[in-house]
């Protein structure tokens, strides 16, 4: 869902810059209603791919599975693991898929542009043996795919639920997930075992963990309005809030919804594309109960088909299929944004000066939702615990105490005030990389050093050994010298 909303976007700036662009496009998969998989008019061309109908019937049946137990708060690395695993099947079958890796390599690419939230983005541009650009559709949290610095004492790693000001416990906390996220890492990369070794020759297998480096440049979906401030290399770029624009006029029929408000304004609830269509009515039930008493008018985002036939929505409620959330957000009367804490939403919320409640649900969520707290543009409630009255005494609180529409304004003014927008960031960086074939003289060497060469482990060792030898010497000196002088002085009394 929003991962495809940003490679729709990303495809056609690149094509109104002047790029030839072809997006692969895995068809079948869960989709999102009110997403147009087949692109625009007048835009970049798709190239689809599908898994066979009976795999893909057992999948999303899975798939719908896991998003009701994101909305019962039952988020488990076991469950992203499985999940990752199907991608490595799926990964399998496109790059064993002769007629379409053929048609591919006809197009004679100058570079890719890969989604790294799946490992297998890059290895189909390894194998098709091109250059790629990686984006990734997160915050900072795979810092390690890019080879970022990140020391631990001030970057929070992925899911710590820290910030940067960290007290000794959190560092510590910190330096040990830290050393974890290594681990996180290898088991994410052995689904892929299989694919790799099915798909290329015995001597040339990628590794990924070098594969990743190999990018030319690596663009993030975040922005330092959000995001704490941290080290970077010259080939990283970040573009947050590219899908944010200038409102247009909305609807009639939601106009005048919004209009029967008054001045009391209106909220925006969506939880993602993807949970749109999840029916959990214990959550759905104390969301309503909440929403009925507010005094604003409500547009939620949640497919009809798939609402509770025993929970009759509140009069102040307008459930609707799909909404344009961008251009909703931008009007004068939007009051807030009930959100599951994605980028794409918070960004759109950041540059219209939306203030935001997160109920985050997997992923980088629980992360971005502790950089909107730290930023003063909302609060958190988290999904296992909501209930109609904390979430209807959190509403209250973030709408009603001006100091986070203050502060909402505040980033939203830091982020238009950017000297570059994203979309120029965008097509400048890309458009340099391909006019020169590369980002070679943008690579930091330190990305191809080994690990115990990169944190100076073999220097550490020298140091400590010469230190201890040295020490060593001076002892065995000292003492030589101190029972010489013992000897000499019982010489002289004899």
């Amino acid at each position: 869902g929003s991962h495809y909303l940003l490679f729709d976007e990303i495809s056609h700036v690149l094509h109104e810059d002047g790029h030839d662009v072809n997006m692969l496009v895995q068809i079948g998969n869960p989709r999102i209603k009110g997403v147009n998989y087949t692109g625009r008019n007048n835009s970049y061309r798709i190239t689809s791919w599908s898994a066979d109908e009976e795999y893909l019937s057992s999948f999303n049946t899975w798939f719908l599975e896991q998003q009701k137990l994101f909305l019962q708060g039952k988020n488990s690395f076991n469950g992203f693991l499985d999940f990752m695993g199907h991608l490595a099947l799926q990964c399998e079958w496109i790059m064993s898929d002769n007629q379409l890796m053929n048609s591919l390599k006809a197009e004679q690419f100058d570079i890719a542009v890969v989604d790294m939230f799946n490992p297998c983005s890059p290895l189909v541009a390894e194998k098709l043996r091109l250059r790629f650009v990686a984006v990734h559709a997160g915050n900072f949290w795979n810092w390690y795919l890019a080879g970022l610095p990140s020391p631990p004492s001030y970057v929070p790693v992925a899911n710590s639920l820290l910030t940067d000001q960290m007290g000794f416990w959190g560092r510590l906390k910190n330096s040990i997930m830290f050393l974890g996220s290594l681990l996180v890492e290898s088991r994410i990369h052995a689904k892929f075992e299989r694919a790799i070794k099915t798909c290329f020759p015995v001597e040339s297998e990628p590794n990924l963990s070098e594969l990743y480096l190999k990018a030319e440049l690596a663009i993030y979906n975040t922005d330092f309005t959000l995001e704490f401030p941290r080290p970077l290399l010259p080939n990283v770029v970040y573009v947050g809030g590219l899908l944010a624009k200038p409102a247009k006029p909305v609807s009639q029929e939601l106009e005048e919804f919004i209009l029967a408000a008054g001045e009391n304004g209106f909220v925006v609830v969506t939880l993602g594309s993807m949970l749109a269509s999840v029916n959990v009515p214990a959550v759905l039930k104390e969301m309503n109960t909440a929403f009925s008493r507010l005094p604003q008018a409500v547009i939620w985002r949640h497919l009809h088909s798939h609402w509770p036939s025993d929970v009759q929505p509140a009069p102040n409620i307008k459930l609707v299929d799909w909404l344009p959330q961008n251009d909703l957000l931008g009007h004068p009367k939007a009051r807030l944004l009930v959100t599951h804490g994605g980028l794409n939403s918070l960004m759109e919320a950041t540059y219209h000066g939306v203030p935001v409640i997160g109920i985050p649900l997997f992923g980088d969520q629980f992360d971005n939702m502790v950089r909107v707290e730290a930023k003063g543009l909302g609060l958190t409630i988290q999904v296992n615990q909501l209930q109609a009255q904390q979430l209807g005494n959190a509403m209250a609180t973030v709408i009603g105490d001006k100091r986070y529409k203050r502060s909402a304004l505040a980033l939203s003014r830091i982020h238009r005030s950017h000297p570059f927008p994203p979309r120029e960031r965008l097509v400048r960086w890309v458009g340099h990389i391909v006019q020169l074939g590369g980002g070679s003289h943008l690579r930091a060497y330190g990305l191809q050093q080994p690990w115990y060469q990169h944190y100076l482990i073999d220097v550490i060792l020298f140091l400590l050994v010469f230190i201890s030898v040295t020490l060593y010497i001076i002892i065995n000196v000292v003492k030589s010298l101190i029972a010489a002088l013992r000897r000499g002085g019982k010489s002289k009394v004899a």
